[in-house]
């Protein structure tokens, strides 16, 4: 506990979603297959835990506090991010300007493989404002106003899962989700265009898993780029777009699938809103032509949940913009097909597959329990389990072994 106490676990999340991403790197660079990670960089993570008067309490748990060793400040990989604005047409097409614009800056992380020479990377994205320090303000004695923009930027990597009971913590939590997947694909799409090919052919070396409805935003920060800033036409811009993404869905309760405002997406991100009411607008046109006549269905295959407050269903989203969506358990993926989205699968747009989470044998085995290791090693005969988790069948020849 002393020895393992001298290096603060990072705080980026250790439910269901960090631990698949884990075991997720763990197996791609093992396998030698050339895949990236991307997350933020959270200053504090979930909480930190401690009982007081016999009731728990929760600290915020600042890991970075002695600094972290294994990452690389990349102060040469930054990345503008916008928020707020409005929009104006250029004749060309649609210009999104004004607004606040925060930097993001990467850290990077090795992701080592087992037994290979290979090692991916995990790219964490800083927050940091555009302009440091406010002189003119200082200067003039509002010394708040000097530093406001540092303050506002930092915020959007201050915090793992912020409280989004109020308005202001869901403009951040939605503020963390674009911030995210906006530098990233501006990453991406920088290092495809290091050889002279067309995006459109972005899906034959990019592929972007969905994490959970979070980065969902994606979908539409892609067709913006290609659209806005790469000069593409819709239909080809959506096309590469659903060839790119895949999404793995971690939940059947309707009430855990994220909703934003369409109130609070204008207000944030004005462009992304309005090519997600297009997108909707050709995908309800679909839905009519195959469907006529059935309302109910439109309503619940639409990306806007209309109501007293219209809503943005994000998991909706996440299948129109997808070639597949997975589950994560045979018998989760099977409700994800008969109770969650069913309409979809009827439609037959997106390919629904199960995709079992299973654990990295590497960590969860052979480290956190040799003995165990040991074991299994001597009675398959082989260290290759490790690498190989279908060895381990082996075992069932001895299963009424006394010795085993």
């Amino acid at each position: 506990e002393a020895v393992a106490s001298e290096e603060r676990d990072p705080g980026l999340g250790n439910g269901g979603l960090g631990r698949l991403a884990a075991c997720f790197m763990d197996s791609l660079a093992t396998l030698n297959l050339p895949g990236w990670g991307y997350g933020i960089r959270y200053k504090y993570g979930m909480f930190e835990q401690k009982i007081k008067d016999l009731y728990q309490v929760e600290i915020p748990d600042y890991w970075l506090v002695h600094g972290n060793p294994w990452e690389i400040e990349r102060l040469d990989v930054t990345y503008p991010v916008r928020f707020f604005g409005h929009l104006e047409n250029n004749g060309k097409g649609w210009e999104w300007t004004g607004g606040e614009v925060v930097q993001a800056v990467a850290y990077d992380s090795p992701i080592p493989g087992y037994d290979t020479y290979n090692t991916l990377n995990l790219r964490l994205w800083n927050a940091k404002p555009a302009k440091e320090f406010d002189l003119d303000s200082f200067s003039k004695g509002d010394y708040y106003a000097a530093i406001a923009a540092k303050e506002e930027a930092e915020k959007i990597s201050s915090v793992l899962y912020p409280n989004d009971s109020t308005d202001s913590g869901k403009e951040l939590r939605l503020k963390q989700q674009y911030f995210f997947v906006c530098a990233t694909l501006q990453d991406a799409i920088r290092r495809f265009l290091k050889k002279d090919r067309p995006l459109t052919e972005l899906h034959t070396k990019v592929a972007i898993q969905l994490n959970d409805t979070h980065p969902t935003i994606a979908i539409v920060e892609l067709m913006r780029l290609l659209m806005d800033e790469h000069g593409f036409g819709w239909s080809a811009s959506w096309k590469t777009t659903r060839q790119v993404f895949s999404y793995t869905n971690h939940t059947v309760l309707p009430e855990a699938l994220e909703k934003w405002s369409c109130a609070l997406m204008e207000k944030l991100l004005p462009r992304h809103m309005q090519i997600i009411y297009e997108i909707n607008r050709r995908h309800l046109e679909e839905l009519a032509n195959k469907y006529p006549g059935d309302g109910d269905k439109l309503a619940r295959m639409s990306i806007i949940e209309d109501g007293y407050q219209k809503m943005v269903r994000m998991a909706n989203l996440a299948v129109v913009g997808s070639h597949t969506c997975n589950g994560v358990a045979a018998i989760h993926s099977g409700l994800v097909k008969t109770n969650l989205f069913p309409d979809f699968v009827k439609l037959g747009q997106t390919n629904f597959v199960n995709m079992t989470n299973g654990v990295t044998p590497r960590r969860w085995m052979q480290q956190a329990n040799p003995d165990l290791s040991s074991v299994i090693s001597h009675w398959v005969e082989s260290d290759e389990w490790v690498v190989n988790y279908d060895l381990c069948k082996a075992l069932e020849a001895h299963k009424d072994n006394a010795d085993l």
